[in-house]
């Protein structure tokens, strides 16, 4: 009588080197995903920039896109600034709301740290009526490298760079994380 199947011993064999493809296959995948998620967040920021800025020509009136709890990584509010005061003034007519669950760490210079703010002819002003340009800079989670580079012009336009630059802001992100991690527990 002649047994069609597997032994225990092909079976396991066989468990092993799939084991071991897994092996060799996933940190590649875990790469891809990571890559996707921080596009998917470039593609939203660019577009919550530029509907912000339409949004203030379109009203004219001041628009403000602001980082939620002052982290792009938690998503963005765009706001009509009636009284003047930003985002600070939660009586601002909230417009639309973005939240992220892909959690990418964005990080933003100085200009762009927190929020943007549009007037009513599209263009970037600080409170003080100051130009604002800046970048926003999408991090690796695990090393101080920022792969996308969401630039503000002077002039209101948005561009998306794709370059793998060292970013000592991205660092920076890292290090107050795990500052405030720890003063959580």
């Amino acid at each position: 009588m002649h047994q069609q199947g597997f032994s225990l011993i092909e079976l396991l064999m066989g468990l092993a080197i799939a084991g071991i493809v897994l092996l060799l296959v996933s940190p590649a995948f875990a790469a891809l995903a990571e890559a996707n998620h921080r596009e998917e967040a470039a593609q939203s920021l660019i577009s919550g920039l530029r509907s912000a800025r339409s949004e203030a020509i379109t009203r004219n009136q001041t628009v403000i896109i602001h980082a939620i709890d002052d982290d792009w990584s938690q998503g963005w509010r765009i706001i009509a600034d009636v009284s003047g005061k930003g985002h600070e003034d939660t009586r601002n007519p909230l417009l639309f709301e973005q939240r992220s669950s892909a959690r990418v760490p964005i990080v933003g210079n100085w200009r762009v740290v927190s929020f943007v703010r549009f007037s009513g002819l599209g263009e970037p002003l600080m409170p003080d009526k100051a130009f604002q340009a800046g970048t926003l800079h999408l991090c690796a989670a695990r090393e101080p490298v920022s792969h996308l580079q969401v630039v503000l012009a002077a002039t209101g336009r948005v561009r998306l760079n794709n370059q793998k630059v060292e970013q000592a802001l991205c660092a920076e992100e890292k290090r107050l994380k795990a500052k405030s991690a720890r003063a959580a527990l």
